[in-house]
């Protein structure tokens, strides 16, 4: 999670800490979830939890069921089993714009993301974009089409997730995707690639265009590689710097 963009400068947690050393995925879904997929989604999990996986969700009403006091219940027991981790206070009082930044550090600390249900309004497909935005893996369960809370998972998978009908599924392609080899790496002169950011005057004929690309906001490395149109340090001279450094 220390690598996504936006980190959190720090975390709280209540329970077991060293739990978030294990391979994680995150299963999300519609707050109004149905019987068949409450169903799924406790029959996942724990196929998921028996392959080895640690389970991460965000304690709202439904498919990832604290912020509604009769979840209280369940607060506690994660917090005797299991882990529970936020980036605010304990006992801050749970406001709408805290659900976004939640839901990045849901994908951001698991390997994927399963969306057993979803609206096409629905919170879980932010998840699924930053999911998406993090280099995670995308998993939907199909629905029927006559249910709105498939209409979103079934997007989903129109546009590339990976279709879940079991835990075998996701258990097979995050195997998959830890066994596929790095391409091209025996084309990178590692001895050429500076561990250190360079200042703007190391930069060159690429100066301008990182300058142009500067505001008073935090602006992302990536965002800056493409206005410069570097697609990677070794074309580009003046753009040899760490990839994890951000221009603020």
């Amino acid at each position: 999670m220390a690598y996504i963009e936006d980190a959190p400068p720090l975390i709280s947690v209540l329970g077991n800490r060293h739990l978030l050393t294990k391979k994680a995925i995150a299963v999300v879904g519609a707050r109004n979830a149905s019987a068949n997929g409450l169903n799924f989604a406790e029959r996942i999990a724990r196929d998921l939890g028996a392959g080895g996986l640690l389970v991460v969700s965000g304690l709202a009403r439904g498919i990832d069921v604290v912020y509604p006091k009769e979840n209280a219940g369940l607060y506690d027991k994660i917090k005797e089993q299991g882990a529970i981790i936020s980036e605010v206070a304990a006992g801050t009082q749970p406001q709408a714009r805290h659900f976004p930044r939640r839901n990045r550090l849901i994908s951001g600390i698991a390997r994927g993301v399963v969306v057993v249900e979803a609206s096409p309004r629905s919170g879980s497909l932010i998840t699924a974009r930053m999911a998406l935005e993090q280099n995670r893996e995308v998993f939907a369960v199909p629905g029927a089409a006559v249910d709105p809370r498939a209409k979103g998972t079934n997007h989903l998978i129109r546009q590339g997730a990976i279709l879940t009908e079991s835990a075998d599924d996701v258990l097979q392609a995050l195997n998959d995707a830890e066994r596929a080899p790095l391409k091209d790496m025996e084309d990178i002169d590692f001895k050429r690639i500076s561990l250190e950011p360079p200042t703007l005057d190391e930069l060159g004929p690429a100066r301008g265009e990182v300058e142009k690309s500067l505001s008073p906001a935090p602006t992302l490395v990536d965002e800056i590689i493409r206005n410069c149109q570097c697609s990677s340090p070794p074309s580009c001279p003046g753009c040899s710097w760490n990839w994890s450094w951000r221009v603020v």
